[in-house]
């Protein structure tokens, strides 16, 4: 089994429940109902909310905790989509992540993780034009929130993570 994971929506939590780490990854859009299924989980895992934005500063947190459980942990990726589909605004947010956790050593990830990771890695220098063009991008533009999807697009301006519970 790998160790980090990937999957979108409420499915993934059902789906990749074994992990004692979930990272409830949403670069636009808050989605507080996938953050509030992820902390009722019956095995109670660490919850982490990530975005580009604090991207880096979650995966050290995630690898923090590792240390602190003192053996190799189960994580998983949750990315919030648009209504469990794919966003690539999350996608890219979750390939951050990766990297970040390869970066500290935590690099047994599925197929999907590591496509994410490489994806990211090519599309870094785009991602506010990305960002912007995704159709989550584009609704918050013609909402006159077009400001929103440029600040989400900077990578690691904030340096702490989000840990829920």
């Amino acid at each position: 089994m790998y160790q980090v994971r990937l999957g979108w929506g409420a499915a993934a939590l059902e789906q990749l429940a074994a992990a004692e780490i979930v990272v409830v990854v949403d670069a636009l859009d808050s989605d507080d109902d996938l953050v509030a299924a992820a902390t009722a989980l019956s095995h109670a895992p660490t919850v982490f909310v990530s975005t580009l934005r604090n991207a880096t500063a979650t995966a050290k947190a995630v690898y923090e905790e590792q240390l602190a459980r003192g053996g190799r942990t189960a994580i998983s990726l949750v990315l919030t989509g648009d209504e469990g589909a794919f966003a690539v605004e999350d996608y890219l947010a979750a390939g951050a992540v990766a990297d970040g956790l390869a970066a500290v050593g935590i690099d047994h990830s599925a197929p999907d993780v590591a496509v994410a990771n490489e994806g990211f890695r090519a599309l870094k220098r785009a991602l506010k034009h990305l960002l912007s063009a995704s159709a989550t991008g584009l609704s918050l533009r013609a909402a006159g929130r077009g400001d929103e999807a440029r600040a989400a697009a900077e990578l690691d301006a904030e340096h702490e993570a989000t840990r829920v519970n």
